[in-house]
């Protein structure tokens, strides 16, 4: 259904490092200041939200620091909502809700007052190694878990954000790599893939928003300076994205922070929330960071915008991505 594709050829306009020093984050912020432990202040009638991803590692350290960030960034922003791009738990997904990694990789970790909002929550790969309806099934017992479908829509009701439409989707159903179906095959999974259904309902959501600001979350990346593009998202969400209107895409999967521009569209991973991997450059890459951390969008009446902040709370790098973006 979804033919397999090349990666893209490389560039350079970036930044790459495990251990970040601060000429290297200066350089790959082309003269943007560094704050230590703080993000820009908001303009006036903007608000935040913080984006997270492949976190759920029953609570190891670097996962805790990531979440200590988190929450200070999110009592400084007075953040409304987290989203998580996928991999929730790991190695394979929970079991049910009453799965132990409950506690240890979410409830006993993210327990700051200010993470106590809702998380939006995105399907990844290795969820599907596990039994995925027990994430949906748990936001009936969570006051902050919301996974009310395996993709859905969070609008201005439910973020409190008004002009911002997020389309939640769930890739792993559109993945078609040797690899990961022997995995889907293995866990009973494949029979539940509709991935044309899926694409007829973003497509309908898409055309339907009248949202000034439009961001799409999946798991998988589209580009990706890890595990190179992925060529059934390139040939059937890339041009729904182009074709209404969407600002940015923004995914999980490559563990690291990465910053990639395509023409209209700003490719946005925010995957090490627990641990960082290598990451290249390619076409259209404005930064790209091998460390554990998080994102911080902003969305207000005239701009839409994000920060990167690592484990340590450090802001590493921010960029414009709504209609006052620098070109």
């Amino acid at each position: 259904m979804f033919p397999p594709g090349k990666p893209p050829a490389s560039a350079s306009h970036d930044i790459a490092s495990a251990q970040p020093h601060r000429r290297t984050v200066l350089h790959g912020l082309a003269g943007i200041a560094v704050a230590p432990f703080a993000i820009p202040r908001r303009a006036v009638g903007a608000q935040s939200f913080l984006v997270l991803g492949d976190w759920g590692r029953r609570g190891a350290e670097t996962q805790r620091r990531v979440a200590a960030a988190m929450g200070a960034a999110a009592l400084e922003r007075d953040s409304r909502f987290v989203i998580s791009t996928g991999d929730n738990f790991y190695p394979c997904g929970v079991r049910s809700i009453r799965d132990p990694q409950w506690k240890s990789s979410f409830e006993d970790v993210y327990t700051a007052p200010s993470l106590q909002r809702p998380w939006f929550v995105a399907l990844g790969n290795h969820d599907y190694r596990g039994v995925p309806r027990a994430q949906l099934e748990y936001s009936r017992v969570s006051p902050r878990w919301r996974m009310p479908s395996r993709y859905f829509t969070v609008g201005p009701a439910e973020s409190g954000i008004a002009d911002l439409d997020i389309f939640v989707l769930d890739t792993t159903p559109m993945i078609f790599s040797a690899d990961e179906t022997v995995q889907q095959l293995a866990h009973g999974h494949v029979s539940s893939h509709r991935g044309a259904v899926q694409l007829a309902w973003v497509e309908q959501e898409l055309a339907s928003s009248t949202a000034r600001w439009k961001i799409v979350i999946g798991h998988h990346p589209i580009h990706s300076g890890s595990h190179g593009d992925t060529r059934e998202l390139v040939d059937h969400v890339k041009p729904l994205l182009e074709a209404y209107g969407v600002q940015a895409y923004v995914n999980g999967h490559d563990h690291n922070l990465q910053h990639i521009r395509r023409g209209s569209i700003d490719y946005i991973c925010s995957g090490s929330g627990a641990e960082a991997g290598s990451v290249g450059a390619v076409n259209g890459t404005r930064f790209r960071l091998a460390r554990p951390g998080f994102a911080v969008f902003t969305a207000g009446p005239d701009a839409l915008s994000f920060a990167f902040c690592d484990l340590d709370g450090r802001r590493v790098y921010e960029s414009m991505i709504g209609a006052a973006r620098a070109a």
